[in-house]
């Protein structure tokens, strides 16, 4: 195997990486990173994971490269706290992960024989389960409770469909997101429309698998939609001498569609 030129020092940057993360840990180091838990840090690694996906769509390789060393550091951040506690070090980290992509790859680095890349999916789900099973999980177990909800919807639904508890076809999913949209303008009270809105967002999540759609990437999509579409808005008012804030709907509507006409072609089919 040959390791790219720019990554020949990888490992010795790592280690000044390690010592530097130990050092704001230590006594001489930041007040703040000593006072930090794996509990109270865990959100920053789903902080930088959103940042680094954000660059890596942007296409912009230096921040592509920026964040991922940000996630980085927080994997590292919170190996040292749990060196510190003496429940693991990183190097065991490192090995447990070597081991799992290995046992997880029996195509490359075993006998099995693979096609295609349905059937690398099918036999990771295999061996998942088989793993699973051996440590006395439920099926739906191991999809993380912190993912983010549609995600979390996406997986669990595709979990379920492995023994066969799925919808047929994508119409009979399509009924079931009719019947929820139906149910949700029957609800009355705000814990009605809540659980139905539930219900809702969730079928809606399994039609998208059903379309082998990301649901998240869906909806990351239109809220990016939407903020280029509003910031055009904001930037046409301030060209044109006029505030938002003073401006009625209808004005504002005008603006709407005028940046509408601008956007990249596919971009205007929506709001």
């Amino acid at each position: 195997m040959q390791t790219p030129k720019n990554q020949k020092n990888a490992s010795d940057e790592l280690v000044r990486l390690m010592e530097l993360v130990a050092h704001l840990r230590g006594k001489d180091g930041c007040p703040w990173d000593r006072k930090q838990t794996p509990e109270s840090a865990a959100s920053y690694i789903l902080e930088e994971a959103y940042e680094a996906v954000d660059a890596i769509e942007s296409g912009d390789q230096q921040e592509i490269m920026g964040e991922l060393g940000d996630v980085l550091f927080q994997v590292l951040f919170q190996a040292q706290m749990f060196a510190e506690k003496e429940a693991f070090s990183l190097t065991e980290t490192i090995k447990t992960i070597r081991e799992k992509m290995i046992r997880r790859h029996p195509h490359v680095f075993g006998k099995d024989q693979v096609e295609n890349s349905d059937q690398v999916r099918e036999l990771w789900g295999k061996i998942k389960d088989r793993e699973r099973s051996r440590n006395g999980q439920g099926l739906l177990d191991s999809v993380p409770k912190g993912a983010p909800a549609l995600k979390r919807a996406s997986r669990l639904g595709q979990r379920a469909a492995r023994v066969g508890f799925d919808w047929s076809t994508q119409q009979d999913v399509w009924e079931k997101v009719n019947e929820e949209i139906a149910e949700l303008k029957e609800a009355r009270t705000p814990e009605e429309t809540t659980a139905e809105l539930g219900d809702l967002l969730f079928s809606l999540a399994q039609w998208a698998r059903h379309q082998d759609i990301d649901p998240e990437a869906a909806l990351r999509g239109a809220n990016q939609k939407f903020q280029n579409r509003f910031t055009g808005m904001e930037s046409l008012a301030q060209k044109r001498g006029l505030d938002l804030s003073n401006m009625d709907i209808r004005e504002m509507d005008r603006l709407w569609e005028e940046v509408k006409l601008t956007s990249p072609k596919g971009d205007n089919k929506e709001y």
